[in-house]
């Protein structure tokens, strides 16, 4: 994983809006239906490059494939991982059904679920029936080779492929075969890593996605703090588990609070859940940190001493306003971590990713995420000459 030695470098979370074409062929693909599966390829591998191309020109530094084949950061796995059979899922009322959220603003949750796009795939959910085994390989090379490809026509200074961890597996699949909670979570860790570990062995970073570790507490309203922290342990203690032998410094980790654009008071706060957090056997940590929620909580990192040889990637850019960030606002939040922990410890990146549902209507336009990238860009430019005390390119 590079550091910032010479300037701030750049990244974001991962996923990016699909073009309307691949979500139908996505939408088919994932209910089940007939599709050219070699149209399909040809459209993915086309949208990878171009959305790579894109990062690079909007001055991103550390890209990703934009997730443009994967139908979503979680339900992805459902071609990924044996063990499982679909199963008609009960009608919903809406996102977040029983959060602390919810129990609060119901109405503004109803009005939210007709308000967000519908995402691709069928009204089912995947139960494990039966043992967990890693059945991914063809599609996980099809997504590496792409980005490869993609890697070949741009100038950029690393690239990572995101990758769900075991507790947001876990969460969006009942179990019906193990005999306990904990030995369903290593069955899937068991499973993930062989893809962990195949991202690594292609060259390329893996950044696990775990928003899970943070959303449980506004999911589990009869849960205390402590209660979630001791929950909160487990997973991570699976996650190093899937992480055996791959070297931290090839891993990121990244937790957020999803995609919900609502009043977000039952965020839990990231001095609750931070001791765990680093724990995790990686070498970077990418969390919200640009949004009105989560801002202030930059001051945690006076108190917490940074493991050496590990970076923050701090949210400096936010998924939940269409507003750009003006760029000496992005710098001033980058210095801040930078007289904190160093300024080679600091790589400026998202709240979350943009599109992490394969959907006609992502909260944040397309249009308006690259010139959120351009204000990141010169955001992290002018905080390097801040910080560096000379011109950075």
């Amino acid at each position: 994983m590079k550091r910032s030695t010479e300037r701030i470098l750049t990244t974001f979370v991962g996923s990016l809006a699909r073009p309307a074409d691949l979500i139908e062929i996505l939408k088919a693909k994932e209910s089940g239906k007939s599709y050219d599966r070699e149209a399909f390829a040809v459209r993915v591998r086309r949208a990878v490059a171009d959305a790579v191309r894109g990062q690079a020109e909007a001055g991103v530094d550390i890209v990703s494939d934009g997730e443009q084949g994967k139908a979503g950061f979680v339900t992805y796995v459902g071609e990924r991982l044996a063990g499982f059979e679909p199963r008609a899922t009960p009608p919903r009322a809406g996102p977040w059904v029983g959060s602390r959220e919810v129990i609060d603003f119901p109405e503004y949750y109803e009005w939210y679920s007709r308000w967000r796009g519908a995402s691709v795939g069928p009204p089912t959910s995947l139960v494990c029936t039966g043992p967990i085994g890693y059945k991914g390989q063809e599609a996980l090379q099809r997504d590496i080779e792409n980005l490869k490809a993609a890697l070949k026509r741009v100038n950029v200074e690393e690239a990572f492929m995101p990758a769900s961890s075991p507790a947001n597996i876990e969460a969006q699949r009942k179990n019906e075969h193990y005999p306990t909670e904990e030995a369903y979570l290593y069955a899937i860790a068991e499973a993930m890593h062989e893809e962990y570990k195949a991202v690594v062995a292609a060259g390329l970073l893996l950044q696990v996605d775990d928003p899970r570790l943070v959303t449980y507490y506004n999911s589990n309203p009869g849960s205390t703090v402590e209660q979630c922290r001791k929950w909160a342990e487990l997973r991570v203690e699976a996650l190093n588990y899937a992480l055996r032998d791959t070297p931290p410094e090839k891993v990121r980790f990244h937790t957020c609070y999803g995609i919900n654009i609502g009043p977000r008071i039952y965020d839990m706060a990231l001095k609750d859940i931070l001791e765990i957090m680093l724990k995790v056997n990686a070498g970077g940590y990418s969390f919200e940190a640009a949004n009105p929620r989560h801002e202030h909580e930059w001051r945690v990192w006076e108190d917490v001493k940074l493991p050496d040889g590990k970076v923050l990637i701090p949210g400096v850019i936010t998924h939940t306003s269409n507003i750009v960030e003006h760029p000496e606002l992005v710098a001033e939040r980058l210095v801040k971590y930078a007289r904190i922990v160093g300024r080679e410890n600091v790589i400026a990146g998202s709240d979350c990713g943009f599109s992490s549902q394969a959907t006609a209507e992502p909260e944040i336009h397309p249009t308006v995420v690259w010139a959120k990238f351009k204000a990141m860009a010169e955001g992290a430019r002018i905080a390097s000459e801040e910080l560096w005390g000379r011109r950075s390119r």
